[in-house]
């Protein structure tokens, strides 16, 4: 998909016709200009300008978030910081190879190893091994400056908030794909039977990516249900499913808040997490990205950004 063709512009550009705001697609869709008058305002990314430079780069660093929550007294996943070999001599030595493994022995069910920066979900490692850690920190330190690790959680409900000053304008749980085994047939075919055909790429690339063939072929014995992947991602198979009212999503929406509030950020998207009974933040985005939401709800979706940008103009 092009950078132009994202339902980010395409949100955008209809808020300006509708309204009469002079609009200016550059960068093939990265760089959006909106003049009213003698104003004007830019979105870039997927940052429409409300949020301050310092909550950008604090929610776009997933230590920092981790460590300003940490510090407000805000339950979280730690994420510790390591720095590319490349900039040691900008940084006191520290053993950083040492203490990647000492974080690999301390939690028997593994560690997560993702670039520090960005908000794609990409080059993000579930690592149980010496091995697939040293394949993990070569894959991500030869295209990022940073990463973090944090330790691999069964994690029972993952919910994403989607706020604007406070308040919540799109709440969903994330469902990841599962089947249920019948005795006979394979994970693979369980899976291909299971999904359409509009969402089988996203599903089986998922799969592909994390299991062996052995585990793909294996026959899943009667009654015995089996997640397909263990990342939550939307762009990796997992459905939305919209929380209009109930205890799970007050209990997100307070959660959120709080970390909004810590941080100083005004619109961004806030995945909490729920590990054995307990709520903790995941992550912050400033950068808000409903992509493969709009597949399903497009019409929330431009509301939502219709109200970040209602906010923009109110204060031009």
């Amino acid at each position: 998909m092009l950078n132009s063709q994202r339902i980010f512009v395409d949100a955008i550009t209809r808020y300006c016709a509708k309204r009469a705001i002079a609009v200016d697609v550059r960068a093939d869709g990265w760089l959006i200009v909106m003049r009213r008058g003698a104003r004007q305002r830019f979105a870039f990314g997927y940052d429409v300008g409300l949020n301050s430079a310092v909550a950008h780069r604090i929610a776009n660093d997933k230590s920092a978030t981790a460590e300003v929550l940490r510090i407000s007294g805000i339950a979280c996943v730690p994420h510790a910081l390591f720095l590319n070999p490349e900039l040691n001599q900008y940084i006191r030595a520290r053993g950083s190879w040492e203490t990647m493994l000492g974080l690999l022995d301390e939690t028997p069910s593994g560690i997560v190893v993702k670039p520090n920066e960005g908000t794609s979900g990409k080059s993000v490692f579930r690592v149980t091994s010496k091995p697939a850690l040293e394949l993990a920190v070569k894959r991500i330190f030869s295209s990022h400056m940073s990463l973090a690790i944090s330790p691999y959680l069964d994690i029972e409900d993952e919910v994403r908030v989607v706020l604007i000053d406070e308040v919540p304008v799109v709440v969903y749980r994330k469902s990841r794909p599962a089947v249920e085994g019948d005795g006979e047939h394979s994970l693979l075919e369980l899976a291909l039977k299971a999904t359409s055909a509009e969402r089988r790429s996203t599903v089986l690339a998922g799969m592909m990516a994390e299991l062996d063939k052995a585990e793909l072929d294996a026959i899943l014995p009667h009654g015995q249900r089996r997640l397909l992947n263990w990342r939550h991602n939307l762009d990796s198979g997992a459905l939305p499913v919209l929380l209009e009212h109930g205890e799970l999503r007050d209990t997100s929406v307070q959660l959120a808040i709080m970390a909004a509030q810590a941080i100083g950020i005004r619109f961004a998207s806030i995945d909490v997490v729920r590990v054995r009974g307990e709520w903790q933040v995941l992550e912050i985005n400033s950068g808000v990205m409903m992509e493969a939401l709009s597949k399903l709800h497009p019409e929330l979706v431009y509301a939502a950004y219709d109200a970040a940008l209602d906010k923009v103009f109110a204060e031009a």
